[in-house]
């Protein structure tokens, strides 16, 4: 068996096609996979005339200098110009471009020509404080609509945004500061979250104590909390805009000129600055969020629940959506605040037709029961989303059946930080919709899975998810580190680009995804991926989430180490009988191999405010291992609870 050949004993046969009406109506058909595939470099640049140009491009593709490319390098254009001003003068200035819903429900509907002035009035802001084209400037706000704002201020002065995500530490955000070189930063006094104002400027103010070269600091009054402001730096946002005219006129840049810098964890312990430019970016995310969700921008109303802090925020919620002249929601808070159907209510109130969001949130909606999303209409819903992680099964027919009424197509989005966009999503006009399975790659994307030779795993076989030829949305760069660039993502396989990831090709072809290569387990000389065995967990009755690591184990070589929540009565009788019953429903389900050696019944599991579960910190108790870096939980007592039920010894066969 190859190093990177997976043991793959699960099957899926279930299948959902479309609804006639909407494959009747579809924006993507298989003519459009047939022509992409026809020829990719064409096909992006009829995309590319979705954009208004102020030069429009000559050239698609220069991929002369590999892996640096550059997507309709001749062109010029300005971002903030086709998210706004293009849509208030072709009449659409009233129509709304947020409905924000404020965690203690204080609403905001911002129309096209609003969002405009008021980007305008930052710009003219910026310019005065001195911020020109290139230039870095720091967003560390809450999902409120000036951090759009903000960004799109940014891009419209081509000065370069690195937002950064509100629940980070002050260290998190002094090393982005530092290295990038930012000299102006933009935050708030504070947000709510889970009931309570929580202050953003303190973390700043020591941040700052290690950036002696920032010199303005613009403040959000969000909750009117007490806040220290530093005489000579600190200026309040509402003050600074007030005092602006609320028109600009938008300079042209070249497409490749920098749009953003966005930091990713790294392998080493330094973030990663993922660097994403202007053209491509654009042409990439706006026809896929078009394309994967059925967008029609007359009638739809979409709801990305991601933080503008992670790149769904960026590509889904600001420059997707409001290139393509999107009604979207932007909603504060959390799910559970004032009550556990708060989505549903969002949802309802709002006539919300798209929702995007990631899985552990659809398990924990398991696990507080279908009764909360019955008790609201959703028959406004036409299309579901997924995103962050692969979606299992038993949570992808939850979903379609207690949120989309047995009737939505689910669009499982496979993509990453770096590549900007989606890049394997079901079409949901066409595409005949397996559990769990992200199914094909999006028409002009090229995706393959190989072995460790680099050489196509046949169907039905697992290996290494690979990007064969560059796509318009792909990170040009790691700021200020080509070198790590080249040997981070390109080294593995000459002239490919290696995600990090497994995948395995069903029999029909459809790609699975299996997780991270860290984050499969190789017992007894069997290669399994996490990914398959949460999976078959959560498809039991009890389970209502999931996770599974590999821990070092002296016979096996790695041992199977799960950890579970419970749905309602069975987390009151947990015990040593539920978790042989789990054990051995995974080996009839996938087989003996793949049987955890422990299972721990736990209240809940280590995630990041984005979604993400934190299986290092997992690996680190089934291995007894001091913890690692926890600063990025959302709650980080978490790790205490978990390790109050460690059991003294695993369970045996």
């Amino acid at each position: 068996m190859s190093e990177t050949e997976w043991s793959n004993l699960s099957t899926e046969e279930r299948r959902f096609p479309p609804p006639p009406e909407l494959a009747a109506q579809a924006n993507v058909t298989e003519e459009t996979y047939r022509v992409a595939a026809q020829d990719p470099e064409a096909f992006w640049a009829e995309q590319a005339k979705r954009l208004s140009w102020g030069t429009p491009p000559t050239e698609t593709l220069d991929w002369t200098n590999p892996p640096f490319a550059k997507w309709f390098a001749d062109g010029t254009l300005n971002a903030a110009y086709n998210c706004l001003d293009r849509h208030v003068e072709a009449g659409h200035g009233d129509r709304v471009a947020f409905h924000f819903e404020g965690e203690p429900g204080d609403t905001r509907a911002v129309t096209y020509a609003e969002l405009t002035r008021e980007v305008c009035r930052a710009a003219n802001a910026l310019t005065t404080l001195g911020v020109q084209a290139g230039d870095r400037v720091a967003i560390y706000l809450p999902m409120v609509p000036e951090a759009v704002v903000a960004m799109l201020a940014c891009a419209r002065l081509g000065a370069v945004h690195v937002v950064v995500f509100g629940g980070f530490s002050a260290d998190a955000l002094s090393t982005r500061i530092l290295d990038c070189d930012v000299r102006v930063v933009i935050t708030a006094d504070g947000g709510y979250r889970r009931g309570s104002a929580s202050a953003l400027k303190p973390a700043v103010d020591t941040a700052l104590e290690k950036c002696p070269d920032v010199r303005t600091v613009l403040v959000v009054r969000r909750t009117g909390q007490e806040t220290a402001m530093t005489e000579g730096r600190d200026l309040w946002w509402h003050e600074a805009l007030a005092a602006e005219a609320d028109e600009h006129t938008p300079q042209m840049f070249p497409a490749e000129h920098p749009l953003y810098v966005m930091y990713t964890s790294g392998s080493t312990g330094k973030p990663k600055g993922i660097l994403h430019t202007t053209g491509g970016y654009l042409v990439g995310t706006s026809w896929t969020h078009w394309a994967s969700f059925d967008l029609k921008p007359e009638t739809d109303v979409f709801w990305t629940a991601a933080d503008i802090g992670w790149v769904t925020g960026h590509s889904y919620l600001v420059y997707g959506p409001l290139v393509n002249g999107a009604t979207s929601v932007m909603y504060e808070g959390t799910p559970d605040t004032p009550h556990k159907g708060r989505w549903w209510e969002i949802v309802q109130k709002y006539g919300v037709t798209i929702l995007y969001c990631a899985p552990t949130a659809i398990r924990t909606f398991m696990k507080w029961g279908e009764q909360i999303p019955a008790e609201y209409d959703l028959s406004s819903l036409r299309i579901l989303g997924s995103v962050g992680e692969p979606i299992n099964p038993e949570a992808y027919v939850w979903y379609r059946t207690h949120i989309g009424g047995d009737r939505t197509p689910v669009v499982d989005t496979w993509w990453q930080t770096e590549t900007g966009m989606h890049m394997i999503a079901p079409m949901p006009g066409v595409t005949a919709g397996k559990p769990g399975a992200a199914m094909r790659p999006v028409p002009g994307v090229s995706i393959d899975v190989v072995d460790d030779e680099a050489r196509p795993v046949a169907d039905g076989h697992a290996g290494l998810l690979v990007i064969t030829k560059p796509w318009p949305s792909m990170l040009r760069t790691l700021w200020g580190d080509d070198q790590r660039f080249v040997d981070t993502y390109w080294s593995r396989f000459e002239g490919l680009y290696f995600a990090g990831d497994g995948a395995k090709k069903d029999a029909d072809g459809d790609l699975w995804l299996l997780g991270r290569v860290d984050d499969v387990m190789n017992v007894s000389g069997h290669r399994m991926s996490t990914t398959e065995i949460e999976s078959s967990l959560v498809s039991h009755p009890k389970v209502a989430e999931a996770a599974v690591v590999g821990a070092k184990d002296e016979t096996t070589g790695q041992a199977i180490v799960a950890f579970v929540i419970l749905r309602g009565e069975a987390a009151e009788q947990a015990g040593e009988d539920v978790v042989a019953e789990l054990r051995e429903h995974v080996a009839r389900d996938i087989g003996k191999i793949a049987r955890p050696r422990q299972i721990m019944v736990v209240p809940e599991l280590p995630k990041t405010r984005s979604g993400k579960i934190m299986r290092r910190l997992l690996r680190d108790i089934a291995e007894d291992r001091e913890l690692g870096d926890v600063t990025t939980l959302t709650d980080s007592s978490v790790m205490d609870l978990i390790k109050d039920k460690l059991p003294s010894a695993p369970a045996e066969d």
